[in-house]
């Protein structure tokens, strides 16, 4: 079975994104200490994700935009501290570029860049995510030939519409890609129903007890992805 693309999920297969978070988190709220200190005196950790969920709640289609959900609830929570709509704004746009940019402070795992470079060599890689991660923010974009987001199709995985695009970009039929991802019902789940193989990254050991999800194949590894997919290719 000749290859034509292969697709990666981003988060927690190529890096911890819980880790990245926590340091962005951190970054974010040390800035609004020193800019805005009303926000971190009125806004514990409690009443922002009170406020995030009213955002949703009023914004149900923010959910698969977590740059313009975010944006919104820095914004609503500096307005709520007593700033006038201008101000608010402009400190809201400058909290979220400094958060933006600590979200991109990754510490990829062993093997994910050379595993990268390895199978840019000989296959098109496209990145697929239903985070905010930007990939050419990352410098990632001497491996990946293009990229999608949730935000990009309005929907996040497992929904056929991130891999069905990637597809028609790539020209590809779903025999002829490989989806390579952390979790099992939006990646690997996901892919499959659109027809894809799939690579299973599981790295923290979990079970495989979900009953109709089998991966094309597992690997414990990101450095262990290019021997996979050279078995898938070499299914008949």
């Amino acid at each position: 079975m000749r290859i034509k693309v292969i697709t990666f999920d981003l988060d927690n297969t190529l890096w911890d994104v819980e880790r990245v978070m926590i340091q962005a988190e951190a970054h974010l709220h040390a800035w609004l200490k020193a800019e805005v200190p009303e926000v971190v005196a009125n806004f514990s950790g409690d009443a922002l994700r009170d406020l995030r969920t009213t955002v949703l709640e009023e914004n149900p289609n923010l959910v698969h935009d977590l740059s313009k959900l975010r944006r919104e609830v820095i914004y609503r929570a500096i307005s709520h501290s007593g700033y006038g709509p201008l101000e608010a704004a402009t400190h809201a746009d400058a909290a979220f570029a400094e958060f933006y940019e600590a979200r991109h402070w990754v510490v990829y795992f062993e093997g994910a860049l050379e595993t990268l470079a390895t199978l840019a060599e000989n296959y098109p890689l496209v990145a697929l995510t239903n985070g905010n991660a930007d990939f050419r923010k990352l410098r990632l974009d001497r491996f990946f030939s293009f990229g999608i987001s949730a935000a990009d199709v309005g929907v996040g995985k497992p929904a056929p519409d991130m891999f069905l695009n990637a597809l028609d970009r790539a020209q590809a039929l779903p025999v002829e890609a490989i989806h390579v991802g952390d979790h099992l019902i939006d990646d690997i789940q996901g892919a499959a129903e659109v027809g894809m193989y799939t690579i299973w990254v599981n790295q923290k050991d979990h079970p495989l007890n979900t009953g109709s999800i089998n991966p094309s194949s597992t690997v414990s590894r990101v450095g262990d992805v290019p021997a996979a997919v050279a078995a898938i290719e070499q299914t008949p």
